[in-house]
């Protein structure tokens, strides 16, 4: 697998509040500005999304891929199913705070089908995790 990326962002509302956004997959257009289109495919036992299919256009990363979550105490972690530009994708939502206030911590670690340079992949990366992280805290406070 790629190496991990990590950044963190506080919001100003508590655990649940931020994890209710983050399961509105079908939302993510609206505030996850790389995403175009994500439906949920499958649910757990818990009525949670399981498997979803995204549509990604971040820049020079265009892509149609699928993800498996795991909805975890502290969060939410994901793995890649299948995808046209990605090997594998590894990512978790860390949430930490009180209901006031939650720290996410993001990491994602893309392996590409492709090859591209790797400014060209870091740059990619960052920017789809500063439009969530950014995106996010914006639509848990709006």
């Amino acid at each position: 697998m790629a190496d991990e990326s990590t950044q963190s962002i506080t919001i100003a509302a508590g655990p649940t509040a931020v994890l209710d956004v983050i399961a509105n997959f079908p939302a993510y257009p609206e505030w996850a500005d790389s995403i175009t289109s994500a439906k949920v495919l499958t649910h757990d036992d818990e009525g949670r999304p399981e498997q979803v299919r995204f549509t990604l256009d971040a820049g020079p990363l265009k892509d149609t891929y699928v993800l498996a979550y795991d909805w975890v105490d502290d969060g939410v972690t994901w793995d890649l199913v299948s995808g046209q530009m990605q090997r594998g994708q590894r990512g978790r939502y860390r949430l930490e705070g009180s209901e006031k206030e939650t720290t996410v911590t993001y990491t994602l670690s893309v392996d590409l089908a492709v090859p591209m340079p790797g400014l060209i992949k870091r740059r990619a990366e960052k920017r789809i995790m500063d439009t969530a992280l950014t995106g996010l805290k914006r639509r848990v406070e709006g």
